[in-house]
């Protein structure tokens, strides 16, 4: 038997060899085809029929002849993948090597640290037990692989233990980081020089699982300088980090949609509208007001800017507390009106730097609007109350056809997200003592594309926990950080100003990362020393990763290469174990899904595939479809005949 000749066809193309070269591996795939362990079938010359890529089995094969292995130019994961079909252990533990060598534990550049899973507070009794069961469940039931994964991700349901530990939220403020696990919040010090990271606070065991974070160390007040929040549904509770106190829980009356600091005031929003301000200096410390409903807000000093369906810009003035408090009163004051009655779907203020020239800050604001219109009003403060004497339009950009979802006006460029894949345009801005000039006036500087898919049915954390951004000072360069699905190890960091890659992140263990925020920390206490920019990256283990971001732009700096997002290959990549949908149900539909309306940044669904993703890396995606359509990428692995667990991700504008 040895000596017989075999015939393959392998993917349609025809391959001789012995039977001899194909069984001296013990226990492979062609070890049991031969012995008739595995069923075979023949093609209409007899030849063995294997549907797997002809290309890749050509350096397996050439491996089994002569021991040796040349990829012929074919990516070394493809290789590996088939020779672990093939059982061909030799290669598989060639190819492994490879990789290990290539990719290391300890990151690359620029990784910077490792924060092990914080020592998280006792399970109760009675939650533990439900979870236990819970999984025993899961585990003995007939549900399909694609079901469980459903069912364990639906609106960020905990269903395991295991799930306790995956790292929710992240946000830093200074030399802090606040961790949002599911059901608990934990606060670190960083103490870089010392490179120490304590773990210094660690909330109660919560009821409910952790949607919004904040954290402020710097508040001034009687209930210290450290504060950190955590809102579930229409609550939040507020904690002393340093002496690990409980403030107290205060109730919106509807499910928040943004929670964060002011000054030394906790604002939380929900988009229908309503306004909730804890003041820390104030007895009665909690304020509720409802407004017009909301589906914008920027900060800026001590500036609360809310942008309505209306097409109003309103403002709440954080210097009048807590008088205003004493009156019931939260002062929510129109600002401006859109000319076209538009509502106002993205908002970024820009304070100008003070001077003896202009006497005080010109307040810049960029808007912008549901039919895509960016505008930019400025205003001076001594004008703020003088009759006749509002913001006055200074700028209108119509180069967005989709509704505007994320804008920000910096001290050199004007940046606007529309809900088109994330289509970003950019401007180069010209400012005159500070101040913006209309001489040369704004110029076009980029067009580019930042595509992020989510769930089909995203928890409130996902997309406050894996904001695109941009991130960073507004007088210093900003990021992107682009995560292509929620399932991935890695991400991409690239220049707000022009879409260029600074750098690629890829996790250290290979666990997935579900969070991830950036944060200035201050130098070490040496001369000279300033503040760097990192990445911090939760992870599905609860670990969390440091990332030296301002490392990362030094060198990006000096490079020429004008690499972008991810590429044609990359994309591809990543998007190989998954199904993309256009409908949030698991089925098509022939409307799109209901939640996709009367939200901020609502927009028309698009017709997606593999092809779709091709043409938006060229930028000249053109058709659109009204039909909700499920695209469906097979896998022709090893267990074909077997259910593969491939998360659905939902594909739209935004």
């Amino acid at each position: 038997m040895s000596g017989e000749i075999v015939q393959l066809n392998v993917g349609g193309r025809r391959f001789s060899t012995s039977t001899q070269t194909l069984i001296w591996v013990p226990d492979s795939f062609f070890s049991s085809l031969l012995s008739g362990r595995i069923e075979s079938i023949k093609d209409e010359t007899g030849a063995i029929f294997i549907d797997r890529d002809p290309d890749a089995f050509v350096p397996i094969l050439n491996f089994l002849r002569t021991k040796e292995l040349d990829l012929r130019g074919l990516d070394l994961k493809v290789v590996k993948h088939e020779a672990e079909f093939y059982g061909i252990t030799p290669l598989v533990k060639r190819l492994t090597l490879c990789e290990d060598i290539s990719g290391s534990k300890c990151g690359n550049v620029y990784f910077h640290g490792y924060l092990h899973t914080a020592a998280l507070p006792a399970i109760p009794s009675k939650t533990y037990f439900k979870l236990i069961g819970r999984s025993d469940m899961l585990s003995t039931s007939s549900l399909t692989s694609e079901d469980q994964e459903t069912s364990n991700t639906r609106h960020g349901e905990i269903e395991r233990i295991e799930d306790l530990h995956r790292v929710q939220l992240l946000t830093g403020h200074h030399n802090w980081l606040a961790v949002a696990y599911p059901r608990c919040v934990c606060c670190f010090q960083l103490a870089d020089h010392k490179g120490s990271r304590e773990q210094v606070f660690t909330s109660p065991f919560l009821e409910d699982t952790v949607e919004y974070l904040a954290l402020n160390t710097r508040v001034v007040g009687q209930w210290g300088d450290k504060l950190v929040a955590a809102s579930s549904g229409s609550k939040f509770q507020l904690w002393n980090c340093t002496q690990g106190t409980a403030i107290g829980k205060f109730d919106l009356g509807i499910q928040i949609d943004a929670l964060f600091f002011v000054g030394s005031q906790v604002v939380a929003i929900s988009y229908t509208g309503k306004v909730g301000i804890w003041n820390s200096r104030m007895p009665r410390h909690w304020q509720v007001q409802e407004v017009i409903p909301i589906s914008s807000y920027d900060t800026g000093g001590t500036l609360l800017l809310l942008g309505c369906h209306n097409g109003s810009i309103y403002y709440i003035d954080m210097e009048k507390f807590p008088l205003r408090m004493k009156d019931n009163d939260l002062l929510v004051t129109e600002l401006y009106r859109d000319p076209a009655g538009d509502k106002v779907t993205a908002l970024s203020v820009y304070l100008t730097p003070k001077s003896c020239i202009s006497g005080g800050n010109w307040i810049e604001i960029a808007y912008g609007t549901e039919s895509g219109v960016v505008r930019v009003i400025v205003q001076h403060p001594e004008t703020v109350y003088a009759a006749g004497h509002g913001p006055q339009l200074f700028q209108t950009f119509t180069v967005h056809r989709s509704p505007v979802i994320k804008v920000m006006l910096s001290e050199k460029h004007l940046i606007s997200v529309c809900s088109d894949y994330n289509h970003v345009r950019t401007w180069n801005v010209t400012r005159f003592r500070g101040m913006l000039s209309t001489q040369p006036g704004s110029t076009p500087l980029a067009s580019f594309k930042v595509v992020s898919l989510e769930r089909s049915e995203p928890h409130p954390s996902s997309a406050s926990g894996n904001m695109l951004g941009p991130f960073g000072e507004r007088d210093d360069q900003q990021i992107f950080v682009q995560k292509v699905v929620p399932d991935s190890d890695h991400l991409f960091i690239r220049l707000v100003s022009t879409g260029k890659r600074i750098c690629t992140i890829r996790s250290v263990d290979g666990s997935m990362i579900i969070s991830y925020c950036v944060n200035e920390c201050d130098g070490s206490s040496g001369m000279g020393s300033r503040p760097r920019r990192y990445l911090f990256t939760g992870h599905s283990n609860g670990c969390v990763q440091m990332w030296d971001l301002s490392s990362a732009l030094q060198q990006a700096n000096k490079q020429t290469d004008n690499m972008a997002g991810p590429t044609q290959d990359e994309l591809l990549q990543v998007l190989d174990n998954c199904d993309l949908s256009n409908s949030r149900c698991t089925t098509p539909s022939v409307s799109p899904a209901a939640s996709l309306y009367n939200t901020a940044g609502s927009s028309r669904v698009r017709c997606a595939g593999a092809a779709l993703y091709d043409s938006h890396l060229a930028s000249s995606i053109e058709e659109q479809h009204e039909l909700d359509v499920v695209n469906e990428i097979h896998d022709d692995g090893e267990n074909a005949d077997m259910p593969v667990n491939r998360p659905t991700y939902f594909v739209s504008q935004c």
